[in-house]
């Protein structure tokens, strides 16, 4: 006998015996917990299977599971994600993502937001990058060359080829780029790290040494800035612009680091860029994505960074991220006013419009905290760091290479610490919110107090005014 079941009777009981949705989250700094809290804010209400570096006090919060491990063990986090039954992936920092952890997730049944390692050249190879721009008439390319090392033999005349295109093809203005994932660490630049053209062909063939081949570029004079895209194909659809700050030291003095803060403007534009900038690194992420997919034979899904330089010859590329930025992350989620789950589904089906994303109209200033010794040395590593129990409702906080001991405190590992992010109707307000939390958060830290603030972006308004008129 069948018993008919009223439709609200029938919806609770499904109800009661849904499972509710899980994202397997690859991780390892900041970043990750910035996309964590867009994930559990999504009214679809995911569990988060994290696999992170370390044991961050956001990851308590967040995660369902959290699996502190090495990142690199690509066959474990495809266990954890297959016994967790996650229904798709998010992979966040590029080394897992170069090595091929998408490939393997898709493999097992798990879709994933990254690319496959074969896409994710953008990142990996310099040269590919470079190559596949050109191939495509993408024409925002410096002037470069790669150069490959075949043979032992070859190495006396490569060197000497080296040489010349340095002093007489660009010279002496000059960048290195070391041909794979390095870190973050595998660029040099004339006058900034390297000082001659002995230095120059001498790293230069360091490079070819370890990798089999090195890009040599022309040095471009500008500022920097990134656009970040969701990818789908060839549907992109941009985040906010920003900019980031590389150097240590406040003035932009200093080491260069993995950055020490970022700032978005409300427009999502940014103040130093006209209009016009801004359209084209838009219309250059949607044709490098459309030449991706015709050079690799498949759709390109996940995060797509371009790294841009505003020149007195228009706009050009610098570099290709197939991840999301750390800190420039942390500037555009807090503003997703859309659910990112479905942002992430959609990238995945292949079904991703401009109706899926939408952000705040306001601006974000990120400044990080890190240890005093940072990134020269690793002096203060496992010292405690004092963090203020409540924070502004226009703040946000997020924990990079920070662990819990045993009793509850926050200690410092060697890298940046801390995120702090200041949301507002203005770039000024923002910042002042940013400034007065770092300022109550306390230990063996420092960080950079001119990031975002009205002199700062001066200088690179002041700037762009005089390459325009050049």
């Amino acid at each position: 006998m069948s018993v008919r079941v009223a439709e609200p009777l029938r919806r609770r009981i499904e109800n009661c015996y849904t499972i509710p949705m899980r994202i397997l989250l690859v991780t390892n700094s900041a970043r990750g917990e910035a996309i964590a809290d867009a994930l559990v804010r999504s009214p679809q209400k995911p569990e988060l299977i994290v696999c992170s570096t370390v044991k961050s006090p956001g990851f308590a919060k967040l995660a369902t599971e959290l699996h502190v491990m090495d990142i690199m063990s690509l066959a474990k986090i495809v266990d954890i994600g297959k016994a967790a039954k996650c229904d798709f992936a998010f992979v966040a920092p590029d080394d897992p993502i170069g090595a091929g952890l998408a490939d393997r997730l898709e493999a097992a049944g798990i879709p994933c937001v990254a690319p496959k390692r074969n896409l994710a050249r953008i990142e990996s190879s310099k040269s590919f990058a470079r190559e596949l721009m050109h191939k495509y008439g993408i024409d925002h390319n410096p002037r470069f060359r790669a150069f490959s090392l075949s043979s032992r033999d070859q190495r006396h005349s490569i060197e000497l080829d080296i040489r010349a295109y340095l002093e007489h093809e660009l010279h002496s203005q000059y960048v290195v780029k070391y041909d794979a994932l390095k870190g973050g660490k595998g660029v040099k630049v004339s006058g900034e790290h390297l000082m001659t053209i002995d230095s120059g062909a001498k790293y230069a063939m360091e490079c070819l040494e370890e990798c089999g081949t090195v890009v040599i570029e022309e040095k471009l004079i500008g500022i920097e800035f990134s656009l970040m895209s969701f990818v789908s194909g060839t549907s992109v659809i941009d985040m906010p612009a920003v900019q980031d700050h590389k150097r240590a030291d406040t003035g932009d003095m200093g080491p260069n680091t993995g950055g020490m803060g970022t700032y978005s403007d409300v427009s999502h534009g940014l103040p130093f860029l006209e209009p016009s900038d801004m359209q084209t690194a838009s219309e250059i992420n949607k044709k490098v994505a459309a030449a991706i997919e015709q050079e690799c034979g498949e759709s390109y899904k996940g995060i797509l960074y371009g790294g841009f330089i505003a020149t007195s010859d228009g706009v050009k590329v610098i570099e290709y991220n197939a991840r999301f930025g750390d800190p420039e992350v942390l500037n555009v989620l807090p503003l997703l006013e859309s659910d990112f789950v479905a942002i992430c589904q959609a990238i995945i089906t292949g079904n991703l419009t401009s109706e899926h994303v939408k952000f705040l109209p306001k601006a974000t200033v990120c400044k990080y905290i890190v240890p005093k010794s940072y990134p020269v040395d690793k002096k203060e590593v496992g010292q405690k760091v004092m963090i203020p129990q409540e924070f502004p409702e226009n703040s946000r906080i997020y924990f990079g290479d920070v662990h819990f001991d045993d009793t509850g405190n926050v200690l410092l590992g060697g890298s940046r610490s801390i995120g702090i992010v200041g949301i507002g109707d203005s770039i000024v307000e923002a910042e002042q919110v940013a400034q007065t939390v770092c300022e109550k958060i306390a230990g063996p830290v420092r960080f950079r107090s001119d990031i975002g603030t009205v002199d700062s972006i001066q200088k690179r308004v002041d700037l762009m005014h005089k390459l325009r008129a050049r």
